[in-house]
């Protein structure tokens, strides 16, 4: 038998297509478009095909609830890039607490552009101006654009999850990146450091830009100059945070005047450079004290434990989805504007007080 890849899957335990295709008197093509994509079926066909299905015992897939109201119930979440992010995994509990949101609200997710190039752009924005689709959450990136079209353009719900794009109509849901690093950085300062090195994330980026910002002001509050941070990484993207990690520890071990304290603006970057520089001798926190950006679980099994700021990635992923769900059912009352969960501070081992005889610490490097 020929598969016709156009057709949703269903299951043969019951009636099937085909029986409600018969009944309603339309082709098989026919129910699957309108299960597919309600809005390229009139809505006399539509009813013709609910009311078989309803008669049959039929169970419709994903799409059930867009043959009823003649609209879509997929909405598509677009991502930055890979779904890998190294052990921090934030993008996936992200996706975890956006399903599960929607799944309450009678709505599945599609996961769309991994790749960020022309061609899934120009998907995306076929879907989006299609009506595949009834709405779309976007996640740390631009709205993507292709032949003079934006995702701005299609009159499509949108909102936009960990990148504040409040500037350009969008309700955002983000977290305190710069107020989360100004204060794990003044508790540093506190403990006596005044010298640091900062792991960065690709140069540009609203996340490291915000959290760079918040360290720097942390350090002028208390009367030292941007000068007492060195950076480190800039030119890869998160994905590569395990390589960031590592390149720093090289750099860190060459410093002529080496600092007292890490931050990192991931999980991955931090726990590579801490395993790096174990090795090389330093002690972690007697040496060296280190605070990362995450949360992630793994954090707390790493040795010694690593202090890290916590996204509430799955409250942002469900507060996202009520503005969304806000936006689909009142597109002229929903407000662009930008939404703040802030993070917090895990305290755990590798987190200290800075070395008693700092002036010792620049000069005298641990055998390898």
């Amino acid at each position: 038998m020929k598969i016709n890849k156009d057709m949703p899957a269903e299951e043969h335990s019951g009636p099937l297509m085909a029986d409600v295709a018969r009944l309603a008197g339309v082709a098989i093509s026919t129910v699957s478009r309108a299960l597919a994509n309600p809005g390229r079926v009139n809505e006399k066909t539509r009813a013709k095909i609910d009311a078989a299905a309803k008669q049959l015992g039929y169970t419709p897939n994903a799409m059930a609830r867009g043959l009823r109201v003649g609209k879509s119930n997929v909405v598509m979440i677009i991502l930055p890039g890979s779904l890998y992010y190294g052990v921090s995994q934030v993008i996936p509990l992200v996706l975890q607490g956006i399903n599960r949101s929607l799944s309450q609200n009678g709505y599945h997710l599609m996961i769309a552009n991994l790749d960020r190039d022309e061609v899934s752009e120009r998907h995306i924005l076929d879907l989006a101006f299609g009506g595949t689709v009834r709405g779309a959450i976007i996640l740390s990136s631009d709205l993507p654009v292709d032949g003079g079209r934006s995702l701005k353009d299609s009159a499509l719900p949108i909102v936009s999850l960990l990148f504040d794009m409040s500037h350009v109509a969008l309700p955002s849901v983000v977290t305190n990146d710069r107020q989360a690093v100004r204060d794990a950085t003044a508790e540093l300062v506190a403990l006596g450091h005044r010298r640091f090195l900062y792991l960065a994330g690709p140069q540009g980026n609203y996340h490291d830009n915000e959290r760079y910002l918040g360290a720097v002001e942390a350090l002028a509050a208390a009367g030292l100059p941007e000068t007492a941070i060195v950076r480190s990484g800039g030119s890869l993207d998160y994905q590569h945070g395990f390589q960031i990690g590592v390149a720093a520890a090289t750099e860190f071990a060459n410093l002529p005047l080496r600092p007292t304290a890490v931050i990192a603006t991931s999980d991955d970057m931090a726990i590579s450079f801490m395993s790096c520089v174990q090795r090389m001798g330093w002690k972690i926190p007697a040496d060296l004290s280190i605070v990362s950006f995450d949360g992630a679980p793994v954090c707390e099994y790493s040795l010694p434990p690593l202090s890290t700021i916590e996204q509430p990635v799955e409250e942002m992923g469900q507060m996202a989805v009520n503005l969304l769900m806000e936006r689909i059912d009142a597109p002229e009352k929903g407000a662009a504007i930008r939404h703040v969960i802030a993070s917090k501070l895990i305290r755990r081992e590798s987190f200290g007080p800075a070395p008693l005889e700092p002036d010792d610490f620049r000069s005298v490097r641990p055998k390898i």
